[in-house]
């Protein structure tokens, strides 16, 4: 497959795909263009616009649930379930208060007791649930 870029600010963005069949790969670029799912979390009483594909996990602490991003926490009005709903294949359950972004996972740390721990691109960490390990795995192609 060639690749071409032209930049010119006068026009409008656009992705165009010359393919002879639809495959992974054209299916793994049309997904990446029309990532727009726009989500609103808070930071205070500040609305902040996040993309779904900018959260590196959604977790519950406290009974309230929040938006992992780069820099920052940001709290969320909708429940665990529902983001589950919201959100892409790109996004896997680790554990029963947590759903991670596996293209935002940095690496996997494996413990004696049989459970992973998973430390995400900027830092944060979380654990693989025994429940949850099949499926995480499914999903990584382990």
């Amino acid at each position: 497959m060639k690749f071409r870029l032209f930049i010119d600010r006068g026009r409008e963005e656009e992705v165009i795909v010359y393919a002879h069949e639809k495959s992974r790969l054209v299916s793994s670029i049309e997904k990446l263009v029309s990532d727009n799912t726009e989500l609103i979390g808070y930071n205070g009483k500040t609305a902040v616009r996040i993309n779904l594909c900018e959260v590196y996990c959604f977790v519950t602490e406290r009974n309230k649930v929040y938006a992992v991003t780069e820099k920052e926490k940001l709290q969320m009005k909708l429940r665990l379930y529902q983001l589950e709903e919201i959100a892409d294949e790109n996004f896997v359950k680790i554990n029963q208060s947590c759903i991670a972004n596996i293209r935002m996972i940095g690496r996997f740390d494996a413990s004696v007791s049989g459970t992973m721990r998973v430390v995400f691109k900027n830092g944060y960490t979380d654990y693989v649930s025994r429940r949850q390990m099949k499926t995480v795995k499914e999903r990584l192609g382990l």
